[in-house]
């Protein structure tokens, strides 16, 4: 057995260009609500040097889906390889342990391959870590989440006495006034302070310290590190402010909701109004432009951060032999119908961003349209540095891929919501394919009992503004996705023969 495993690792380095004496490291790189607006990603307005370097380095995965959009549910799929209806986290409260007592985490596969494994920042959704992932203790630097004075002062009166619930902060009575929810701090700031006042600032000066520490260690090594932001509030140093020209913001081009879509589809955005100053209903156009401006700059300074940890790669001069891949856990809605942050099965907020580095990759640079999901995370970066793919994984290498983009790959891309409607639980499963987005919304309890379709063709409406399930004429397409979607992500497996 041991001889084969050395044998498939002697083999994945040749193909890599890596040397086939020594396991490549791993730096993973996860981002907090980063839809995929990057240089790198053909979006030249944002300010994203390291990032976009990253990419120049490997392959960029312009259609990588996640499989449920908000983080815990996310997050816990990536990390042990299933989906979140095996992992049965669809919420913020709920540990994949419990569920699945004896799975095998990405972490713990390189583990027991004689990787040393760390992680620090938001790698599993706050307060619900896993210890058996690591090799030491995660840890996350303690930081303010305000630099100023007045906006610390907000947000503490705000939490005296109130625990989270699964979306958002329970709200005081005396919080609600003038039509606006007031229960936390602001949704922006750009404070003239240095980057590590703030979390993902001392992340990255703690991430550089451990690659320094481990580069040392006779045993190669997994990194995980975690950055918060641009999750809200959009809070990042008045620099990264300056980055940008407010005038020169665009609105989203559909604020609207969508046409012939259940009401229940895309929601507005309860999240975003659990912050001081966000009125109840439509964001009004001043206020969208300032918060796009902190998103902007929010992915500016996480971008800058990013780069810190790469730089470290290169000044011990260990970027050779060690893969890197960046990932956003979901994606995320900027105004577009009408609405703010995930918690649907829209593109916004399914598509997220993936770069994977890996030395001497002769694809190196190259961006791949295929169908990737975040559920093939794990088994990539296995197949990658030649460890054995544990069984219970429901996702697929995509290192085929990373050698040839254009080669055919899956069919189609799956994810999923849950919803309360009307005293019901319902669960949105959508279907990503080359041309359509088809969602069917069916009883938790009995999946032939079906609530809603939805269907969006991408050719004419990469914005997803109008179901066309319900057009007469789109019947036959209606039934040939119906069989697709029931089929599942198993009968979207590629031929790799």
């Amino acid at each position: 057995m041991k001889s084969l495993y050395s044998l498939a690792l002697f083999l994945c380095c040749i193909s890599l260009g890596l040397s086939a004496d020594k396991q490549p490291n791993i730096l993973f790189i996860a981002v907090d609500d980063l839809r995929p607006e990057l240089g790198c990603f053909g979006k030249d307005y944002i300010k994203s040097p390291n990032i976009d370097g990253l990419a120049k380095s490997g392959i960029t995965f312009e259609r990588a889906y996640c499989q449920q959009a908000v983080c815990s549910p996310t997050r816990s799929s990536v990390m042990t390889g299933t989906r979140p209806d095996t992992t049965k986290v669809w919420d913020l409260v709920t540990h994949f342990r419990k569920a699945l007592p004896d799975v095998v985490t990405l972490g713990q596969q390189f583990k027991n391959h004689g990787y040393y494994v760390q992680g620090m920042g938001k790698i599993y959704h706050g307060g619900y870590d896993d210890p058996q992932t690591w090799s030491t203790p995660w840890f996350t630097p303690k930081a303010v989440p305000y630099a100023l004075k007045e906006n610390v002062a907000l947000n503490q009166r705000q939490f005296e006495g109130e625990p989270d619930d699964a979306i958002a902060p329970k709200r005081p009575k005396e919080a609600s006034e003038g039509g606006k929810f007031n229960t936390r701090g602001p949704a922006f700031e750009g404070a003239d302070v240095p980057d590590d006042t703030f979390q993902d600032g001392k992340v990255a000066n703690l991430a550089v310290k451990t690659i320094d520490k481990l580069s040392k260690k006779n045993q190669p090594f997994f990194l995980a590190v975690g950055f918060i932001k641009p999750h809200l509030p959009f809070v990042s140093p008045k620099k990264y402010w300056d980055l940008y020209d407010p005038s020169k913001i665009q609105l989203a081009p559909n604020k609207f909701r969508q046409v012939d879509a259940p009401d229940y589809a895309i929601l507005s955005g309860t999240e975003m109004r659990a912050y001081s100053g966000i009125p109840k209903g439509s964001i009004p156009d001043d206020l969208a432009r300032q918060l796009k401006h902190g998103y902007y700059a929010a992915i500016s300074y996480t971008d800058a951060q990013v780069g810190k940890v790469l730089a470290e790669l290169d000044r011990l001069g260990i970027r050779d032999n060690t893969i890197v891949v960046l990932w956003g856990d979901h994606g995320w809605k900027l105004g577009e119908h009408d609405a703010w942050c995930k918690h649907s099965d829209c593109e916004n907020d399914t598509n997220g961003p993936l770069i994977v580095s890996a030395p001497g990759l002769k694809t190196a640079g190259a961006h791949t349209q295929s169908l990737v999901e975040y559920v093939d995370i794990y088994p990539t970066l296995c197949d990658l540095a030649g460890l054995p793919l544990p069984k219970h994984l429901e996702g697929l290498s995509f290192k085929p891929l990373m050698e040839n983009p254009s080669r055919p790959w899956k069919k189609a891309a799956f994810s999923q919501y849950p919803r309360e409607v009307n005293g019901h639980s319902i669960m949105g499963y959508s279907m990503r394919t080359e041309r359509y987005r088809f969602t069917v919304w069916v009883s938790r309890d009995d999946h032939s009992k079906i609530d809603a379709i939805e269907l969006y063709d991408h050719t004419v409406d990469p914005q997803e503004n109008y179901s066309i399930a319900k057009k007469p004429e789109n019947k036959a397409l209606v039934e040939e996705l119906m069989l697709e979607w029931q089929a599942g992500w198993r009968g979207a497996l590629p031929n790799q023969s």
